[in-house]
């Protein structure tokens, strides 16, 4: 009978959306270059201090990547790690925000600060964030680093900062603003008693922290790339009516500018650190600036 010309057969079936699912990845395996879109394991771009094999590209570290790389055995002796932001205005939303940073970073606020040894030379470290409010600078970022420089100026110890910011955090208003002013004046006390201040800008850092003391050290470094300027390309080039050079605001165009020292790829800043610690030394023991 014709019915038995045809067997039963088992077909397989294809999910609805006519594609079949794609096994999803653990998040943060895979790490892509922001620059060139190059994509690699993240334990192996950790192998290059996170500095992309395909471009050099230099990826943004958090605050403790950054301390562990620096530091002699990655140990920092931490200052003021319950300093946090308050709602001084009522800003709208504001201090729910703070929370939500603190939960996603990971940190208190946008700066941490310490001492600890450099090549075996002590020095006071204050390494700003990124991950935490875009590294905009608010009350707790000026005090702690204020406070750090001042510890610097007690212990006779050199201060190494490592800047990264959007900015001042506009939801403290005036109070952000004059955080400028007051690490200023820590620094022109600490440095016109001969201290030792090596500025470190990482990408990107503008506004009130490009404009205070990201800008102040007495050697003045910077990550290949790393933007460095006040107020944006567009409002610059808005303001000037003029179109403004590719390269505008990297740390290539401030060194040609005279606005750097020197740009130094992150492989080569710890040595380079340790040297200058070194200069500055008397009979192997880092005072002020020597």
């Amino acid at each position: 009978m014709f019915k038995d010309l045809f067997h039963k057969k088992k077909y397989a079936t294809i999910p609805s959306g006519g594609q079949r699912s794609k096994p999803e990845l653990p998040e943060g395996l895979m790490t892509k270059c922001p620059k060139c879109g190059n994509i690699q394991f993240s334990k192996e771009i950790e192998k290059t201090l996170k500095v992309c094999p395909s471009c050099g590209h230099h990826l943004r570290l958090t605050a403790w990547e950054r301390i562990g790389m620096i530091l002699d055995d990655g140990k920092l002796n931490e200052y003021d790690a319950d300093l946090v932001s308050e709602d001084p205005l009522g800003f709208p939303d504001y201090a729910k925000k703070v929370e939500a940073q603190k939960e996603k970073s990971g940190l208190k606020d946008a700066v941490v600060t310490g001492d600890g040894t450099i090549g075996g030379f002590p020095v006071v470290l204050a390494v700003m964030s990124f991950d935490f409010f875009a590294g905009s600078m608010g009350s707790v970022v000026g005090e702690k680093i204020t406070r750090a420089i001042e510890q610097a100026h007690s212990k006779r110890l050199p201060i190494i900062i490592f800047s990264t910011s959007s900015g001042a955090r506009m939801q403290e208003s005036i109070l952000s603003l004059m955080q400028m002013a007051k690490t200023s004046a820590a620094l022109a006390k600490f440095q016109g008693d001969g201290g030792l201040y090596i500025s470190v800008i990482t990408d990107p850092t503008t506004g009130g922290v490009s404009a205070s003391f990201a800008s102040l050290g007495d050697y003045n470094l910077a990550e290949p790339g790393a933007l460095l300027g006040f107020a944006g390309r567009v409002v610059i080039e808005q303001t000037i009516r003029q179109k403004l050079p590719d390269n505008f605001q990297t740390a290539e165009f401030n060194l040609q500018h005279g606005q750097l020292d020197k740009v130094v790829h992150r492989k080569d800043l710890k040595p380079l650190l340790t040297k200058l610690l070194d200069m500055h030394s008397v009979k192997g023991d880092t005072t002020h600036g020597g």
